[in-house]
């Protein structure tokens, strides 16, 4: 099942950003193995609700131990990538580094995901999502007019700046391999992949179009007509009529009259206008004047929540008990699947191993080089 049936991944445990890429092979079909070492890593909570494990099977093996390492080796001689999140030279040392790896395996595609990079003053240093952000510019665009930046979740560096710019680049060398025999390495920085992310805005900051103080362009709320707006139930709208004609239809459905659009003079009147406005009617009242209208005007949701058109289209789904987004996106001929479920350290490391033609594998779990869970 999905595009990339019959391709073989090797994880090397990490957190964040390499796990979600690896849950989005293995939902696009690839087989993910992921390797763990004893005692795991940073949990959000209960092995069976790290959604970012779901899809693939588990191995523990000691990395601290040669045939450990001997078994990773064997584990990519039969891969077409390998996906690591250590910093910069922690691979190298384990004796897991590109060179070591394209020794038994000419053709793999080695994928790295850092916060810093391979290379830089920073390489080596610490970091989390907000720092990657706040270097790369996109922290700085976020906040409104006068305020300080405000903090996104950890969405736009860690999973959009990072894990889709390590699968876009998989990808990429992975095609690239199959006509030219090779492999190479894929150094998916976070930082540079959310500084890729601001393209345009650059584009229209040297264009004179978007000024770099926040909440004062026409997508960071600094326009009145793109905005978030609370109801009368404390809940809240949000407003993205852009263009004449949605502003138009804005304004007959909220049934008010409404000034020019581009004057930019009457801009907090108009704020004010449709502050008050939406004040007047709950959440959900609001939400049925605009359903289906061309207002570019939605309910601000939860997460994982019940909106028709999510439902429609099975946007959420409930597995093993289990509120989760479904896979993204989707294909006409070769579906995706969520697959198993997020699975225990060792769950399958015997079975794992044998089906990858590892031997010696009682020799490996006798000597603690191998964990298999009960």
């Amino acid at each position: 099942m999905g595009p990339l049936s019959g391709v073989k991944v090797v994880e090397l445990a990490g957190i964040g950003p390499a796990p979600f890429a690896c849950m989005m092979l293995a939902e696009l079909g690839a087989e993910v193995l992921r390797i763990e070492r004893p005692g795991g890593g940073l949990a959000m909570g209960p092995p069976e609700l790290e959604l970012l494990n779901r899809g693939r099977r588990n191995v523990v093996l000691n990395l601290k131990s040669p045939a450990a390492i001997d078994t990773v080796l064997q584990l990519i001689a039969g891969a077409d990538v390998l996906i690591e999140g250590f910093r910069p030279g922690v691979a190298e040392r384990l004796g897991l580094g590109p060179d070591a790896c394209h020794e038994v395996n000419p053709k793999l595609v080695y994928g790295r995901m850092t916060g810093w990079g391979q290379d830089g003053p920073l390489a080596q240093s610490a970091g989390h999502d907000i720092d990657y952000l706040a270097l790369s510019g996109a922290l700085h665009l976020i906040g409104r007019a006068g305020g300080p930046p405000q903090v996104p979740a950890n969405l736009l560096g860690d999973f959009a700046g990072g894990s889709l710019y390590l699968v876009v680049g998989v990808l990429a060398a992975l095609f690239e391999a199959r006509g030219s025999g090779r492999g190479q390495v894929v150094d998916a920085a976070i930082v540079d992949g959310s500084a890729h992310l601001t393209t345009i805005l650059l584009g229209a900051l040297a264009g004179g179009s978007w000024k770099q103080e926040r909440g004062t362009n026409l997508l960071d709320t600094g326009a009145p007509f793109y905005d978030v707006y609370e109801t009368s139930d404390g809940e809240y709208m949000a407003v993205g009529a852009i263009e004449p004609q949605f502003y138009d239809e804005l304004i007959r459905l909220l049934g008010v009259e409404g000034p020019d659009r581009y004057d930019l003079a009457s801009w907090p009147a108009l704020r004010k206008l449709l502050a008050e406005t939406f004040a007047q009617r709950t959440q959900a009242e609001w939400a049925a004047i605009f359903d289906g209208t061309d207002a570019c005007v939605s309910p601000v949701l939860p997460m994982a929540g019940d909106h028709p058109h999510l439902v429609a289209r099975g946007t959420f789904v409930d597995k093993d008990g289990v509120r989760q987004p479904a896979p993204a996106p989707r294909f006409s001929r070769t579906p995706t699947t969520l697959g198993q479920p997020p699975a225990r350290p060792g769950q399958h490391t015997r079975e794992a191993l044998a089906d990858w033609g590892v031997s010696d594998i009682d020799a490996l779990l006798a000597s603690g080089a191998a964990v298999q869970a009960d």
